[in-house]
């Protein structure tokens, strides 16, 4: 292990991970729960499962977990009962008992109560709805039966009318036929109810089918939606009144009304009876309505009482649960008096456990302190970096790729300035990224409300970037004073152009026609260059260049990090037989074309790279002619070739060997090493070749793979990788051109028409192009190509990414989670 800082908290060092320590605890019964709490508080402690051989229903504290469950499930139910009527638990709970046994007692009556409350509350809610439907029949049938009474009144009244006291010979004959008539007349049944007004059409049509036509339906529909009794829901209903002859067809009747949910009511035919019905009925749905109001009132104040301790009740209780999930990783000993767990934590917080440990003996009254101490392991500890709201983004981009092997250099400390840097050259516009750095600003200024509040999936994911994005805007602010570009518009921000037209032929036309007339454009590019025939010539070729003098120094910057990992962890192969051969292989070639560029920039020569890069590999002993930029060159060049290709045999041969020889002196006379051993140590011995670290058998042909592979991936990558940084040049050039399309072909072509209104529409297509196209697609596109340098380009020259993340057992991370 390497060697550690002391001290209870170091300041922060992203540049490797904190010093870690394996340690066992062994804590007696009587204060395991207690002491388990204190360092989940704490949160720097990584306990290891000793028990993972076992079930969890085989575990001691399965008992306690099931009960926590138990709650976390009645918690979870208060929860959809408060969403139900409305509440939301209260954030700022008030003070709330901690005591779990009491607390379990506390909410197993508050269910029984609150399921007594909702089940009364269906019973009564359904009779108030079966009696609000009996009301509405009782009032639409007796309508119906009303008028249908009246019309039969009326027309016996004509019929006597008609009627004259002469007798004719007719007249006897009339009279036995009434009689005759009425002797034989037939009593209808009748049936009422309510029936769904979508079912309603369909009802009908079934019963004309069942009974072949032999029945009257007679329906009315009801204006206001009613509450369906067996449903709860609010239904549109229609009031039927069904008449038929004979029982047969009762049956039938009652079975349809039952398939198609129809509730039927009772109904006489009196009307003094009907009155008399509805003022019962309309009694009895005032005193339920008042019933339910009254019920309604205590159930949303019981619910609001359980809101204000909600959170409280369930964060002990998710506390209670983990603290109960952690003692079933530990191993109980022998004598049953005691536990034994083993965990990982920083070395600085070994002075933190300590006093949570005895404080955890003092107040459980404890008459043995819990003992702590060092354990030593050939097992690779968790990687560990603390970090603050700032560089936490930066470091899960880092560990999106993989974590971080224990203590090797965390490319997270370059990632804060390079990953912007590289996002503004791609996204070089002051104008645009003056736009981002203000929605940026929104979410700093309002960090501490919107921490507390869930966002949805995107919003989300931008706030946790939110200081990413502010340096991606201010990076871009800065390149996009170099460009010179304010939404595609060049300003002469610090000072006047150096160059003025020789005569007025050769405005808006040419470059050709320019002199210098002053100084150098003080900062970045000479607004001059921008809308002239020679802008995309002049620009293409400077970011060209530029990108690739940006891609080398990163590449040598990756490179180098291998070197201070490999000195880190004393590995003298890596830095003789792979950071110097990388080092030199890659230098020779693009390294001196850098070289180059800056060469031609500083002298104004008209050299030609792309011959010269070329010729140098095809023709390296010609002379250069006009493409010489510097007395000696030829050689220059003939001694970097030469070195570049003795660098690949010297990446792929001597390693492998090395690494043979290494392990024969390692192991030799290994068989007579375990001779001394007790059986504590022959223990120790087999604990170590579980974990993988055993003396395995050395194959070197995969080795040797292994490293033939890896260097035909350094050699063809560092040309590859080469070529992938131009893709800075190709999203700049992309940027800009877009940028200047809307300015000219939308805002200044609208602009043209001297017409407020297609003014207007042309500013708003601007901004929605700008906003939608520029400051969305471009800027998700830069980032994507900026982390795909990050991850591809610069990590794979040093970074392994194959260690695992320090997730220690903490009461601050039971907060974030989801149920």
């Amino acid at each position: 292990m390497a060697e550690t800082r002391g001290g209870c908290g170091p300041s922060m060092d992203l540049f490797r991970s904190e010093a870690m320590q394996l340690v066992q605890i062994i804590i007696p019964i009587e204060s395991a729960h207690l002491t388990v709490s204190y360092l989940g508080e704490l949160g720097l402690l990584q306990f290891k499962d000793l028990n993972s051989e076992k079930s969890p229903f085989q575990r001691t504290y399965a008992t306690q977990i099931k009960k926590c469950g138990e709650m976390a499930r009645k918690l979870r139910f208060f929860k959809e009962q408060m969403l139900k009527a409305g509440l939301t638990p209260s954030i700022k709970s008030t003070r709330a008992d901690n005591d779990i046994d009491n607390l379990e007692v506390k909410l197993g009556e508050l269910e029984a109560e609150l399921v007594e409350m909702n089940a009364n509350g269906e019973k009564l809610q359904r009779n108030y709805s079966e009696l609000v439907e009996y009301k509405l029949v009782l009032q639409k049938a007796g309508e119906f039966f009303s008028s249908v009474l009246n019309s039969a009144t009326a027309q016996q009244r004509e019929m006597e009318s008609q009627q004259t006291g002469e007798e004719s010979i007719e007249t006897p004959l009339l009279e036995q036929e009434k009689f005759t008539d009425q002797s034989k007349q037939i009593k209808l049944g009748f049936i009422a109810g309510l029936v769904a007004r979508e079912k309603s059409m369909a009802f009908e049509r079934i019963l004309f089918r069942a009974t072949r036509g032999n029945v009257f339906l007679k329906q009315a529909e009801v204006e206001e939606p009613v509450i369906d009794p067996v449903s709860g829901v609010k239904i549109e209903k229609n009031v039927f009144v069904i008449f038929y002859s004979g029982e047969r067809a009762k049956n039938k009747i009652l079975k349809i009304c039952e398939v198609f949910g129809a509730n039927r009511y009772p109904f006489t035919e009196d009307l003094g009876k009907q009155a008399q019905s509805i003022t019962e009925v309309s009694g009895k749905i005032s005193e339920l309505k008042t019933t339910l109001d009254a019920g309604m009132i205590h159930r949303d104040n019981l619910l609001q009482n359980i809101g204000d301790q909600f959170e409280q009740w369930n964060l002990l209780v998710k506390k209670e649960k983990s603290i109960y999930h952690t003692l079933n990783m530990l191993s109980l000993d022998v004598t049953k008096k005691c536990l034994v767990g083993e965990g990982w934590s920083p070395v600085f917080a070994t002075k933190q456990i300590q006093d949570a440990l005895q404080r955890a003996a003092v107040d459980s009254n404890s008459q043995v302190g819990a003992i702590l101490q060092v354990l030593h392991t050939k097992e690779s500890p968790p990687t560990y970096f603390r970090t603050n709201k700032f560089t936490t983004a930066f470091q899960e981009i880092v560990d999106a790729y993989g974590v971080a092997k224990y203590q090797e250099a965390n490319p997270g400390v370059f990632t804060v300035v390079t990953f912007p840097f590289l996002f503004a050259v791609m996204f070089g516009d002051w104008g645009h990224g003056i736009c981002l750095l203000l929605a940026t600003l929104y979410y700093i200024i309002r960090e501490k409300k919107l921490s507390g509040q869930k966002l949805g999936d995107i919003m989300e994911m931008t706030f946790g970037g939110r200081y990413v994005i502010m340096m991606m805007s201010l990076f871009s602010i800065y390149t996009g004073l170099i460009y010179n570009e304010f939404f595609s518009v060049p300003f002469e921000l610090f000072g006047r152009s150096a160059y003025a037209c020789r005569d007025l032929s050769c405005r808006d036309s040419t470059t050709m026609g320019l002199i210098k007339v002053r100084d150098t454009y003080p900062f970045g590019v000479d607004p001059v260059w921008h809308g002239t025939r020679s802008e995309l010539p002049f620009l293409n070729s400077l970011k060209m260049k530029m990108s690739i003098l940006i891609g080398v120094s990163q590449m040598n910057l990756g490179i180098l990090l291998s070197y201070f990992n490999a000195s880190f962890f004393r590995n003298n192969v890596n830095i003789w037989f792979q950071f110097v051969p990388q080092l030199i292989f890659l230098n020779s070639l693009f390294g001196y074309l850098s070289l180059l560029i800056i060469m031609k920039w500083c002298t104004g020569s008209e050299a030609d790279l792309y011959h010269v890069m070329i010729y140098m590999f095809l023709s390296p002993t010609d002379e250069l002619g006009e493409n010489q930029l510097f007395p000696g060159q030829k050689t220059a060049q003939l001694v970097l070739l030469l070195l570049a290709l003795v660098s690949v045999p010297w990446m792929l041969f001597p390693k492998p060997f090395l690494l043979k020889k290494q392990h024969e002196n390692r192991h030799q006379g290994e068989s007579y090493a375990l001779i001394q051993s007790t059986d504590d140590s022959l223990q120790s011995e087999t604990n170590h070749n579980s974990h993988g670290h055993g003396h395995e058998e050395f194959e070197f042909s995969e080795v040797f793979v292994h490293q033939l592979i890896h260097t035909i991936e350094f050699v063809l990558g560092a040309v590859s990788n080469t070529a992938s940084y131009l893709r800075l040049w190709a999203l700049s050039l992309a940027h800009s051109e877009l940028s200047s399309v809307f300015y000219e072909k939308v805002l200044m072509l609208a602009y043209g028409y001297n017409n407020i209104m297609i003014l207007i529409v042309g500013i708003i297509v601007f901004v929605l192009a700008t906003i939608g196209v520029l400051l969305v697609m471009e800027t998700l596109s830069a980032f994507l190509h900026a982390l795909r340098l990050h991850w591809v380009e610069f990590q794979n020259k040093f970074y392994e990414g194959d260690g695992y993340k320090f997730l220690p057992f903490a009461f601050a991370l039971l907060q974030d989670e989801e149920e």
